[in-house]
């Protein structure tokens, strides 16, 4: 059993932090181990079925957490090997510069970060190569500099995107193409086209890919990494508490529940921690002892605090002329990012979602009763679906946060209302033009991509900002490096660093900070 042994570096969790880690390390020739909670995600025909994804749940993990009453609610999280990004839309954006800086918000400041958007650019263009993105650098006029254009070119719009995209230039906004992880085909003149290696391309938002051609982190990541003799891989692995030596400094045990019942310990020269925002939080405070009473890595006490998920409303228009687009995930629109004209604060970001079926309007059916027209039967507003994914800042609030009660269930308390103001504007701006658009007007629809309605406590896709890094150990608890400041081999590379969250998918900057931390270990391993 490989518990019987010593590793270099430990990974705990395969997802876009610990998958992308395990990647670059790989090569060094370092003795890797991945502990993934899950198993590889079974290929079946289910993959592709809406019921299947979004009604029934049947990929989601089958536990529950509590909320600040103590209701309990199923969290949006699945353990397989490549983490959540199995079921991630793909959507690979940087962070705009200002995002690292301290930015003031209607209802509070997103604080600054302690690295600056030119220190994680290179490592941007490197997650940006790996993972296959399609997109076209210079076109967002928020975007930073970037020192290498994507490695593909744009997916072009289909025919009803790319009116919408003409409609929008014509109000005199900047729609762009959207950065996108996937494996597509090019025509003979090196565009991207939707002849893709998955011949369901409409099923990337959300869906598990059949075909291997969204660039999760499996797939590009941890299969490569496994191909090395020096990466071993223990699935089924559930983390149950690391534990130290008798100072404290040092994690010198990673101890996982095994598939079979049996408990094993590992052992590591580095450990890693990126098992998701919430459970990375979860691990550190389970593994309290004597030497930390309130969790490893929190002297400071902002382990669990912070949390953030995004402010999210995903929104249905009907367009007056059939939408029989397939891959509908192509077009961005950031013009209001930052602030507009009638409002100093930042409102947040447009995006495209993946096509609504019919059966994922049936499933919403309830829900729209008395407000769809009795003339549009489920079916026909399918075919006429314009899908939106509006997003907006959430703040790190510091009762924002995750705890355990004495059984060890796992308690998030969170503010659903902080800092809407911004989304609101977004959505009412983009209900103006739905005229413009050639949209049907006063029929932007609310509706749901997860299992709970609208986008509540459950919405825990985007989670972020449970261990923060930070320069001052009584304020954070990482380093720049993402080194634990309470202990000298203890590393955190998910979501869980993030002081803030922007208002962009934080999938790629997951990604590029591994890279980063990455080239950090290899160092320090010698």
């Amino acid at each position: 059993m490989a518990g019987d042994h010593h590793y270099d570096v430990i990974v705990i969790g395969s997802g876009a932090g610990g998958g992308t880690l395990a990647h670059r390390l790989a090569p060094s020739g370092k003795r890797v181990l991945i502990l993934e909670r899950g198993d590889y995600l079974p290929r079946e025909r289910d993959n592709w079925d809406s019921t299947a994804v979004f009604v029934t749940g049947k990929y989601r993990a089958p536990e529950f957490w509590y909320d600040k009453h103590g209701e309990r609610f199923p969290p949006e999280v699945n353990y397989y090997v490549g983490g959540n990004t199995k079921f991630y839309g793909a959507a690979l954006f940087r962070l705009r510069p200002e995002d690292f800086g301290e930015l003031r918000h209607h209802d509070g400041i997103s604080p600054a970060w302690p690295i600056g958007y030119e220190d994680l650019e290179p490592y941007y263009t490197q997650a940006e190569q790996l993972y296959l993105v399609h997109g076209r650098h210079g076109e967002d006029p928020t975007e930073g500099p970037a020192s290498g254009q994507y490695p593909h070119p744009p997916v072009e719009h289909e025919p009803r995107i790319q009116q919408l995209s003409d409609d929008l230039e014509k109000r005199g906004l900047h729609p762009f193409h959207l950065p996108i992880g996937v494996n597509l085909t090019q025509d003979g003149h090196g565009r991207a086209t939707h002849t893709s290696v998955c011949i369901r391309c409409d099923r990337v938002d959300g869906f598990p890919c059949l075909m291997s051609a969204k660039s999760d982190a499996q797939v590009i990541c941890v299969d490569p990494a496994l191909e090395h003799d020096n990466v071993t891989m223990v699935t089924n692995a559930d983390v149950q508490r690391l534990e130290t030596d008798p100072a404290g400094r040092t994690v010198t045990g990673v101890v996982a529940q095994l598939a079979d019942g049996t408990t094993e310990t590992f052992s590591g020269d580095i450990v890693v921690v990126a098992c998701g925002a919430v459970n990375s939080a979860v691990l550190l405070l389970r593994s309290a002892n004597d030497r930390h009473p309130g969790g490893l890595a929190n002297g400071s006490d902002v382990v669990g605090r912070h949390y953030m998920r995004h402010n999210n409303v995903a929104l249905m228009a009907v367009s007056k002329e059939p939408n029989p687009t397939r891959f509908q995930k192509t077009l961005a629109l950031h013009d209001w990012y930052l602030g507009a004209d009638d409002w100093d604060y930042p409102l947040g970001g447009i995006q495209m979602l993946g096509k609504s079926d019919a059966d994922q309007i049936h499933g919403e059916a309830p829900r729209w009763a008395g407000v769809v027209s009795p003339d549009m039967p489920f079916e026909v507003l399918a075919h006429h679906a314009v899908d939106f994914w509006l997003c907006g800042e959430d703040l790190p609030l510091p009762d924002s946060r995750v705890t355990l009660d004495k059984d060890g269930g796992i308690h998030l308390a969170l503010d659903e209302k902080n800092n809407i103001a911004g989304l609101k504007r977004l959505r009412h701006k983009l209900e103006k033009m739905l005229g413009h658009l050639g949209m049907h007007e006063h029929r932007l629809l609310s509706h749901s991509i997860y299992l709970h309605k609208g986008m509540p406590i459950g919405a825990t896709a985007h989670q972020a900002g449970t261990v923060r890094f930070g320069t001052d150990p009584a304020a954070s608890a990482l380093d720049v490096n993402c080194k634990a400041h309470d202990l000298d081999n203890l590393y955190v590379v998910d979501t869980s660093f993030f002081p803030s969250i922007g208002a962009v998918n934080p999938s790629l900057t997951a990604m590029a900070n591994a890279l980063r931390v990455g080239d950090h270990l290899i160092e320090r391993l010698g």
